[in-house]
């Protein structure tokens, strides 16, 4: 959750309307992928878990990427030129991207439960390095082949340059029937992925590379389309109506044939979600806390899974799948939204500020 992301783009202007309720929904998804990676830990039978569709937050982001791309720069990048426009996502997901990888490689070496043997100086520098640069490598067999192994969430962060730089080329210039047309067949290709996988749970390893193209190439063009067409239904429900609704996609039951109803969720109900959202109005103090948790949502998504390597080794030495271990998620959860935060303030908002000015 992998995740995604797609963030709001703090170069826009202040006298554009702002988009609170998305922010806040972004948030909520957040920490959904979070409870997520702590219970699969310890129960991987998704199907057992009471979040066992928290992996589908990553398609939520890919909407939002779409919709919030489309609305940073659909009327901007042509003037901007495309290596500007790369340069100002670089500096909005890069900082994120290398703390991750630093925060895994030093919870890989301070493991209390032990190192992984078979990975010398050499190998881990390589990993290390592909981690930061987001070169798919999946090096680790005892990871499941994460494409990255420091940081498993970057997978979705791969797969949002590559939207991002299809947007770039291609379709920030894209016509309606264009756009209509590609989302179409990108929601065929989605379909085909998850009758094929069984599920829409793929993405992050070398053994399901390709499903992580199928999954942001239907979301982010959705998304882009839900914010052309100007589609902003009014609704009551506010923050958190919405965000209640994302919540039960997130914990949807599983049942025969869950490929079909993952898949619908994906191609109806997100960008449903997203629409209602940019069109939602809250009060001034829902705002703050919609911006909160806008804020918080990238550090807490690329921060989390430096200790859940460790916190799965503890659960299985304990065997907490037949114990309770909700407290012990619960504090893990709290501990890490306390930890992104710090990380926001006193490292990703004063590094992005700096390189603004820099590049």
């Amino acid at each position: 959750m992998s995740t995604e992301t797609s963030f709001q783009d703090s170069s826009i202007s202040r006298q554009r309307p702002h988009f609170a309720v998305l922010d806040g929904m972004r948030g909520i998804a957040a920490i959904c992928v979070v409870i997520f990676h702590f219970s699969e830990m310890v129960i991987w039978d998704y199907s057992k878990l009471w979040i066992g569709h928290g992996f589908l937050a990553v398609d939520f982001f890919f909407c939002l990427s779409g919709f919030v791309l489309g609305y940073a720069y659909d009327d901007r990048i042509a003037k901007m030129g495309l290596w500007s426009f790369l340069k100002a996502r670089i500096v909005r997901l890069q900082p994120m991207v290398v703390f991750g990888s630093v925060l895994g490689l030093i919870a890989f070496y301070a493991n209390p439960f032990g190192i992984t043997p078979g990975y010398g100086p050499a190998r881990m520098v390589l990993i290390f390095a592909a981690s930061v640069l987001l070169i798919p490598y999946g090096a680790m067999q005892e990871r499941g082949r994460n494409l990255f192994s420091l940081n498993a969430p970057s997978w979705s962060l791969f797969w949002e340059y590559v939207a991002n730089l299809v947007f770039g080329v291609v379709l920030y210039r894209a016509g309606r029937k264009v756009l209509v047309a590609l989302t179409l067949l990108s929601a065929a290709w989605l379909c085909g992925t998850a009758h094929r996988a069984g599920s829409l749970s793929g993405g992050w390893s070398a053994r399901n590379f390709w499903d992580g193209g199928a999954r942001v190439a239907f979301s982010f063009c959705a998304g882009l389309l839900v914010y052309r067409s100007k589609w902003r239904p009014r609704t009551g429900l506010g923050f958190v109506g919405l965000g209640l609704l994302l919540f039960l996609a997130l914990v949807m039951p599983y049942a025969r044939g869950a490929w079909v109803r993952e898949a619908a969720v994906v191609i109806l109900y997100f960008p449903l979600l997203v629409a209602m959202g940019a069109g939602a109005v809250v009060g001034p103090k829902m705002e703050r806390l919609c911006r909160f948790s806008g804020e918080l949502s990238y550090p807490l998504y690329m921060t989390h899974y430096a200790v859940i390597w460790i916190w799965g080794d503890f659960a299985g030495k304990h065997n907490l799948a037949s114990r309770g271990f909700g407290t012990a998620v619960a504090f893990g959860v709290l501990s890490m939204i306390a930890v992104a935060w710090t990380t926001l303030k006193l490292y990703d908002e004063p590094l992005r500020s700096y390189l603004r000015t820099r590049v």
